[in-house]
């Protein structure tokens, strides 16, 4: 059975290009919607480059965190035509 960083991880990658999930959402289809938080933390230490961490933004539309930095989540975004609050 896969673990709930597993999960966070095939759910994210699966978020295609031009779209954006919550951590929220993605908490939920990772298997624990309370968790959010959790998807954050688990974003914010991944470096693998074929996982699209950029998608992932606040429930309030804002951009969140990023560890490569805001500004390029931003660039990454906009090059995707994906416009969210700064």
């Amino acid at each position: 059975m896969p673990s709930f960083k597993e999960k966070v991880l095939e759910v994210v990658k699966k978020i295609p290009k031009g779209k954006v999930l919550s951590y929220k959402e993605v908490a939920k289809k990772a298997g624990n919607e309370k968790a959010f938080r959790a998807v954050g933390s688990i974003l914010n230490k991944n470096l693998d480059p074929n996982i699209p961490c950029h998608r992932v933004i606040r429930s309030d539309g804002k951009v969140g965190g990023y560890n490569r930095g805001i500004k390029l989540k931003l660039q990454l975004l906009k090059q995707e035509g994906v416009k969210v609050k700064k």
